[in-house]
């Protein structure tokens, strides 16, 4: 009967025998080494943002302000798309989710040329809004499916995994951008007259982002083909069932996706401002080459926190582990606020450490219990992605009035929430 399966059932082939089940844990092994790629990608395409932000402010002229409008319109995305993504995955199948998402970013990725071509920001913030829009349903699709590929019991070590590789991506993109961006549009420009130096500034991103189009055209061409298995208890139901609480009235999930919203808006607001805080003469005076290669501390921290975390929610509780890594991060923003120098960079730098499980903690926690309702709560929790749009912009604005470094108060209070929601907000229970 719809409804009475629980969030680690699977329709595979029906057989419950124990050559059944030994295929049914294959099928599930190989689900989840193809989606690293996924994983992998995602966070590729999110962190190079840290690398456009500072280089179309040098392009177009902006203020702080105006150049977050960038995760503004990234993340924006999450907002306008994941309950929509939600429907459609329910619908379709999270394997058919994940290869029309692959598709639509790849789209926003070629959008890019005719941008830089055109040397408009307006079409730029298009095209991120469009390779977002195809990440939502990505993140709609694969975060989900990962917590039901085996028991609810190890779902936060399962998601933490795959996110490390997420993390791999945004230790990666930095240093690709690094190179292929900032490095490349300040080659041969002692010749150049100042729209040309706009107009070489502007192509330097045409090369990049057709290589990562290609590459997402691909993955989607590769994920139509492969044999994954099929969830059968998040996929939407037919039947109404009297008395089955709704999907609002589960507080956790409610209070997860505020958890949700401000995790992502500190996560990004501070890989956003990383090359100007850095280049700030009291903290380290970096030219923006040289500052865009620290970010891959920053996200290998994270990277390298998430490989660490999942071992040790084998035997942690998630909800503390998550509260600690986020008093630490709060501590090592109140350092950075407070201090210069190289004191102040290696603490900022810190925060991505901290940061590394907080993300699956919070998604999964956040997840437990909804058994068929797993599906739309995972389009809440991704609506509320829309924090990286968000809270960048509002220190943005803080940061053009009271300074970079004084401007981090707003993720120091993202923080002390998810310390919160670490030790008494994720607790199971519908309101």
């Amino acid at each position: 009967m719809a409804g009475t399966f629980s969030p680690d059932e699977a329709r595979l082939d029906g057989n419950t025998s124990s050559q059944g089940q030994d295929d049914q844990h294959t099928g599930y092994t190989f689900a989840l080494v193809s989606l690293t790629s996924l994983f992998f990608i995602w966070g590729f395409l999110t962190s190079l943002n840290d690398i456009l932000i500072p280089h179309l402010k040098n392009v177009f002229s902006l203020s702080y302000t105006q150049a977050m409008l960038i995760q503004f319109c990234f993340f924006g995305a999450y907002f306008i798309v994941s309950l929509p993504a939600g429907r459609l995955v329910r619908k379709i199948g999270y394997q058919k989710g994940i290869v029309f998402g692959l598709i639509i970013a790849g789209v926003g990725c070629l959008a890019f040329y005719p941008a830089a071509a055109l040397q408009a920001y307006p079409v730029f913030l298009g095209a991120l809004f469009i390779m977002a829009s195809g990440i939502t349903l990505l993140q709609v699709s694969a975060n989900p499916y990962v917590t039901a590929l085996g028991s609810s019991e190890t779902a936060s070590g399962r998601l933490t995994m795959t996110q490390a590789f997420n993390s791999l991506g945004t230790t990666v993109a930095p240093l690709f951008g690094a190179v292929l961006i900032l490095t490349a549009a300040t080659t041969g420009l002692e010749q150049l007259s100042e729209a040309q130096f706009k107009a070489q500034e502007a192509q330097a991103v045409q090369g990049p982002y057709l290589m990562l189009a290609f590459s997402l055209m691909l993955l989607a061409f590769i994920f139509s083909r492969l044999n994954l298995p099929v969830i059968a208890s998040h996929q939407q139901q037919t039947t109404q069932q009297k008395n089955v609480p709704g999907i609002w009235s589960h507080r956790h999930l409610m209070l997860g996706a505020i958890a949700i919203f401000v995790y992502v808006g500190a996560e990004v607001s501070i890989g956003s401002f990383l090359i100007n805080f850095l280049g700030e003469d009291n903290i380290a005076g970096m030219a923006e080459a040289e500052a865009a290669a620290l970010i891959a501390y920053y996200w290998g921290g994270a990277m390298v926190g998430r490989f660490i975390g999942a071992i040790i929610m084998q035997k942690v509780p998630a909800g503390k582990l998550l509260a600690v890594n986020a008093l630490l991060a709060t501590a090592m923003v109140v350092i950075a606020m407070s201090l210069s120098g190289h004191i102040a960079m290696y603490a900022i730098l810190l925060v991505g450490l901290f940061n590394s499980v907080m993300f699956p903690t919070i998604f999964s926690l956040a997840l437990r219990g909804l058994k068929h309702h797993t599906s739309q709560g995972s389009g809440i929790l991704c609506l509320a992605i829309v924090g990286g749009a968000i809270v960048p912009l509002l220190q943005g604005i803080l940061a053009d009035n009271i300074g970079i470094q004084l401007s981090f108060i707003l993720p120091l209070l993202c923080y002390l929430y998810i310390g919160y929601y670490g030790l008494f907000g994720s607790k199971a229970k519908s309101s």
